[in-house]
């Protein structure tokens, strides 16, 4: 599968999980409209495939020390920094954040075994 209908798969699915997590995490709000929705999806893909690199790189101590429950934190500041650059998702509160990042990331951990390479 080509990068592109692999990234545009990755998009659409974003799109689902954050429909999902509307519907499930309470304080977890974000707009109707599909538009709005796949800008936030596409914003959240490149952010994903560029910033949350980044941050395991720089936090990779904590990952290790905690098992992996520090990715719990890295999800959380992507969720963070793409709830400051949308004007359609809004997370009101920290508890919000929390559950909305570990449904996330346990959603995206799936999605990243069904498309990993073979």
């Amino acid at each position: 599968m080509g990068w592109v209908l692999k990234t545009g798969a990755v998009v659409l699915v974003n799109i689902l999980i954050f429909m999902l997590s509307t519907r499930v995490v309470p304080g977890f709000v974000m707009a109707a409209g599909f538009g709005e929705m796949l800008v936030i999806a596409l914003i959240f893909t490149g952010l994903n495939y560029v910033l949350k690199p980044v941050l395991k790189l720089l936090l990779g101590p904590i990952i290790v020390l905690t098992l992996g429950l520090g990715l719990i934190l890295v999800n959380m500041m992507v969720l963070f920094i793409l709830d400051k650059l949308s004007n359609n998702l809004t997370i009101e509160n920290t508890l919000a954040l929390v559950y909305s990042s570990v449904l996330i990331g346990f959603l995206n951990f799936l999605l990243h075994l069904v498309f990993r390479k073979r």
